[in-house]
């Protein structure tokens, strides 16, 4: 990965406390949320631009609903002052808020993506930045998903699921990469606590 300019945007996508939801199911990658902290506290550190993208689910039963506490954010990954929050009401952060414009606006060389979960907002949220002509990136032991059901029923394991996500947006649509990697790109050379 060649060095990142200090201009570049670290995307935090949907680290909502409605993630902890144990009906979700068995979720993989449980080292993301540190793997933010430590990209959050990096980016904040060489005060390089940090962007939250927060869900409002719009069903009455969504576990992202506003004004429950599965809303709020995750400590891991709270927005400081001076931070720019979005909220979303669908899977791509760049539908129903002003990020597009606000990115070209700032001469955003690169975005950063992590965040959950890896095969809806994280996928979606890159596919739509790649064909915006964004430089993508994605975090892949920054982001986590659950264990789905295929079409046929067989419940596929949220790692198998996490790594279909991840393959069909690498190259594609986006560099995938790990959080060493990143954090070595910004001239970080101390990894992410295991």
């Amino acid at each position: 990965m060649r060095p990142l300019n200090r201009d570049a945007t670290l995307l935090v996508v949907d680290m909502q406390m409605g993630f902890d939801d144990p009906a979700w199911g068995v979720r993989n990658n449980p080292a993301a949320e540190a793997r933010v902290a430590a990209l959050l506290a990096a980016w904040r550190a060489a005060g390089a631009p940090v962007i939250h993208v927060h869900h409002d689910s719009p069903s009455p039963a969504g576990r992202l609903r506003p004004g429950t506490p599965g809303n709020a954010p995750k400590p891991q990954a709270r927005p400081l002052a001076g931070e720019r929050l979005y909220r979303k009401r669908v899977n791509s952060a760049f539908i129903g808020t002003t990020l597009e414009a606000d990115l070209r606006a700032a001469g955003a060389p690169a975005l950063v993506i992590v965040g959950l979960t890896t095969n809806h907002c994280i996928s979606t949220t890159a596919r739509m930045a790649a064909n915006l002509g964004f430089e993508t990136i994605v975090v892949a032991d920054a982001t986590a998903t659950f264990a789905r059901a295929n079409l046929d029923g067989r419940i596929r394991p949220a790692d198998e699921v996490h790594n279909a996500a991840l393959s069909d947006l690498k190259d594609e649509f986006a560099q995938v990469v790990d959080t060493r990697a990143v954090l070595t790109a910004l001239g970080v050379h101390e990894a992410a606590n295991d």
